[in-house]
């Protein structure tokens, strides 16, 4: 009897929760605070943007972002304010990719660093979590983080569908790796920090190596190129037109 007491009280202890169990999956979406874990245990926040149209049903497209070396710390927020970032809050309610926010501690992309490294655990870990299309996996960054992209790119060239570099730079020797790979490249061609020269080697690099690059070059503009590209009205329509085979 009392058994079969305890069997209904935990049922209806399980039904009551199951509606606060679905609202609070269904808020987990916009921009979520997040902390990862390495196999250290070593701890780095990031943050981490669901689509608010996200159900879990279908596979969706992912943006990895790279920031520059200004928003470079561990509180795990300055890196979603600048960039990208505004963009997809602007846009929030259908923007229509996940975007992943890592945070550089030691103040560079370059693949092989730990921060880069950690940048692709969190991208496995959001993978291994979300519906994710792993064909659909752009990565775009600016300044420092438009150097990652570049590197990051010319590494990895097989986890990419396209990639957004802006105001960085590359090893042009290394350019021919991914002449396959979309690529849309925005600098400013007033740029005191980072030349748009650099930016341009690489376009050039890309081209003699069979490659077609998109290229959009600022007159007047100086080292914040990013606003204006990351506002340009096709460039997330034009992101969503490549997947890798």
């Amino acid at each position: 009897m009392m058994t079969a007491w305890r069997t209904l009280l935990l049922a209806g202890m399980a039904l009551a929760l199951c509606p606060l169990l679905a609202q609070a999956a269904g808020s987990a979406h916009g921009f979520l605070d997040r902390v990862h874990k390495d196999s250290n245990g070593e701890e780095a926040k990031y943050v981490l943007f669901v689509p608010h149209g996200y159900q879990g049903d279908k596979d969706w497209p992912l943006i990895l972002f790279l920031h520059g070396i200004g928003e470079s710390g561990s509180d795990g927020k300055r890196q979603a304010r600048v960039g990208l970032g505004p963009v997809v809050k602007k846009r929030e309610r259908n923007f229509p990719f996940f975007v992943i926010f890592p945070q550089s501690q030691k103040r560079t992309w370059r693949a092989g660093s730990d921060d880069a490294q950690r940048a692709l655990d969190i991208l496995a870990e959001v993978q291994k979590e979300y519906h994710i299309d792993s064909r659909r996996l752009y990565l775009t960054g600016l300044s420092m983080g438009g150097f990652g992209t570049w590197s990051l790119a010319t590494t990895y060239p097989e986890r990419w569908a396209a990639i957004v570099p802006i105001c960085g730079g590359g090893d042009p020797a290394r350019a021919g790796v991914i002449k396959d790979l979309p690529c849309w490249c925005f600098p400013g061609a007033a740029d005191p920090t980072i030349p748009a020269e650099l930016s341009r080697k690489m376009i050039e690099a890309l081209k003699e190596a069979g490659g077609k690059p998109r290229y959009t070059e600022y007159p007047g503009v100086g080292h914040n190129s990013w606003d204006k590209a990351y506002a340009t009205r096709d460039l997330f329509e034009w992101l969503l037109q490549h997947q890798r085979p």
